[in-house]
């Protein structure tokens, strides 16, 4: 009886190594899956120097935008009084 009380504690220890086992490659998986995307992701950003290029020129457009549209208040207001007063608000 203590051989076999013997054996099914080396068969216990024996799966949970196994479980341990399978863990450990599940784990080393996900590990590898979530590198890739976040090497995906830095990349898709851009370096901070490209980063960088990109507000610079959104900030031009903008300013370019904000011109116009000055430009067509102005026009508006010449047109029409009432629109100079509620433009100056």
């Amino acid at each position: 009886m203590a051989a076999t009380n013997g054996l099914e504690k080396f068969s216990h220890l024996e799966d949970k190594i196994y479980r341990t086992i399978e863990l450990a490659k599940t784990l080393r998986q996900e590990k590898d899956d979530l590198e890739r995307q976040l090497a995906s992701k830095r990349g898709a950003a851009g370096s901070p120097r490209e980063l960088a290029a990109q507000v610079d020129l959104l900030l031009a457009e903008r300013e370019v935008v904000r011109a116009k549209v000055q430009k067509v208040l102005e026009a508006l207001a010449n047109v029409d009084p009432e629109i100079a007063e509620a433009i100056r608000g």
